[in-house]
């Protein structure tokens, strides 16, 4: 064997005289080698430079370019020095066409390589886990490390600072980002700062939160460029902007997770009022009115009345010119719509239609179910979880609603999806109240959930008047936990005196923390409403703006 002492292997490839698929090593000053083939066949001289490709290799796949030139990339505003220390060379492929090769190397060899074409196509031939590019270059354990998206960006980095600090690339960019990333765990997380210049796109983002949650806590950081991404910035002028991005990248924080410090501008001027008027007076001053963003629970016995009173409070939301959304799964639309028009006119229009005219009842439609800012929901007998979620989700987003009302949990979760056909009412309920829980923070509603009780321990029930309890909550715990209010309902349907009286209890106000007995509510049965015994009865409007409380 020849002594090949003054030159280095560039990769090894595919030999055509005893067949090996990788024993045939390429040196740099043009000659090869094959370590599996015969002394007197192993040895192949030079003919020209390295760079012109033997055919046997043309005939393989995968297998190695020659390396080619190093040059400046001028459009890029790339040296040569550049492109020289990273392995960024110009040759071509074994069509002849001229390519941009990024080079992966190990331990001093090219194991694997990256082909930019003209159209800017690219293939990967050799080792598919190689690495980060640019790996080779840096020893870890260091102060901090750049991850670009494209090997174009992470010269534009490195050569910004002058070629000496530790800046790398994914292999196969956004797409593969996280599988790049673990694939390197070990060397990405030997660095106490490790920040991450992806695209300015969607999925840069993406993959940059992506990728900054695979690093240990405190040491992933996420850079923002005035343009696209490094290189732009470096070709219009702004290669300042993109050293600055490097050091004043923002520690990255899973979602949720907020530095109290950061709160000023949010807490220093007071927010504004967004609660809305309850019905009766007694209620109101307890709970401090209705908002946005809370879940309310409403429970009581079985026959009690709490879609009656749901109804009312939902015709004083829409009297204060709120949009409102019904869910109502014990009743059908036009039940609904004609209960808003009997609160209008005073009168239990669902049970007869009284002395009121054509006319009269158009009037009370126009301004309850026809005003455009009530919409329902006409179930159809579909009850499934998972489609009232999506119901729920509509009415906020694309109709507009500022509270919306479920009745009832337990039919919610009735009619399980098949996949969840195992699952026990209580788990059911469970997902269901996180999913609600959920929707109400990310979309800024407020909800109402109509939910049944446990019977009581003794003899007396809840439709006896027993007094009602957090721990009677029919199903799950989670219903009490995820609640912002849980309102309790006390009647006596069997006392003849006071039959028509309910009571109401606050059992839990996570606004104030005032709980306790918030009134009496009477039904009258001639106007089908509901009014606080203390207070005054509202009079039958004979079509007006309603009741005056």
């Amino acid at each position: 064997m020849t002594d090949q002492s003054e030159s280095s292997v560039l990769f090894k490839g595919p030999c055509d005289h005893c067949g090996s698929s990788d024993a045939r090593a390429v040196y740099d000053d043009g000659h090869t080698y094959c370590y599996a083939c015969p002394e007197d066949t192993a040895y192949a001289r030079p003919e020209g430079t390295y760079t012109e490709q033997p055919r046997s290799v043309e005939k393989s796949s995968p297998s190695l370019l020659p390396v080619g030139e190093f040059r400046a990339l001028g459009k890029r505003r790339l040296t040569e020095e550049t492109c020289k220390k990273f392995s960024y060379s110009i040759s071509k492929d074994w069509k002849g066409t001229t390519v941009q090769i990024a080079n992966f190397k190990k331990d001093g060899m090219i194991v694997a390589q990256k082909v930019r074409y003209p159209d800017k196509d690219f293939k990967h031939l050799g080792d598919q886990k190689a690495g980060l590019w640019g790996e080779h270059l840096w020893k870890g354990g260091g102060k901090m490390l750049v991850i670009t998206e494209g090997e174009i960006d992470a010269m534009t980095v490195s050569q910004l600072q002058g070629n000496k600090w530790p800046v790398v690339s994914l292999p196969n960019g956004a797409q593969a980002a996280s599988r790049a990333i673990r694939n390197s765990i070990d060397f990405v997380t030997s660095f106490e700062k490790v920040v991450f210049m992806f695209d300015m796109d969607t999925p840069g983002r993406d993959a940059s939160v992506e990728c900054a949650a695979l690093c240990k806590p405190g040491q992933a950081f996420i850079a923002e460029l005035p343009f696209k991404d490094p290189n732009e910035c470096l070709v219009a002028g702004e290669g300042k902007a993109v050293v600055s991005a490097m050091w004043d990248a923002k520690p990255y924080r899973p979602d949720g997770i907020v530095n109290a410090a950061d709160l000023w501008e949010r807490v220093r001027v007071p927010k504004e009022n967004n609660s809305f008027e309850y019905p009766w007076e007694d209620l109101q001053n307890k709970t401090l009115g209705a908002r946005k963003g809370e879940l309310v629970v409403i429970t009581a016995g079985s026959g009690v009345g709490k879609s009656a009173v749901v109804r009312e409070i939902n015709y004083h939301l829409l009297n204060q010119g709120l949009t409102v959304g019904n869910i109502m799964l014990e009743e059908n639309i036009d039940r609904t719509a004609l209960g808003y028009m009997g609160l209008e006119l005073d009168h239990p229009l669902h049970l007869d239609r009284g002395t009121f005219t054509e006319e009269e009842l158009h009037d009370a439609f126009n301004r309850t179910s026809g005003s455009g800012r009530l919409w329902l929901y006409d179930h159809f007998g579909s009850t499934s979880a998972s489609n009232l979620l999506d119901r729920v989700r509509y009415l906020a987003t694309g109709c507009g609603c500022d509270f919306i009302t479920l009745d009832h949990l337990s039919i919610a979760v009735s009619d399980a999806d098949a996949n969840n056909t195992n699952l026990d009412e209580r788990k059911l309920i469970d997902m269901l109240m996180t999913k609600l829980r959920s929707l109400v923070e990310e979309l800024g509603i407020g909800l109402f959930v109509i939910s049944h009780l446990r019977r009581p321990s003794g003899d007396v029930g809840h439709e006896q008047g027993a007094v009602t309890a957090l721990s009677q909550l029919r199903g799950s715990h989670s219903i009490a936990q995820l609640a912002d209010f849980v309102i309790g309902l006390e009647r006596n349907q069997q006392d003849e005196e006071n039959r028509n009286e309910t009571k109401l209890r606050v059992l839990k106000s996570r606004f104030s923390g005032d709980t306790g007995e918030a009134g009496t509510l009477t039904y009258n049965q001639d106007t089908g409403r509901l009014f606080a015994s203390c207070g005054f009865e509202p009079q039958p409007s004979g079509g007006g703006s309603g009741p005056d409380y």
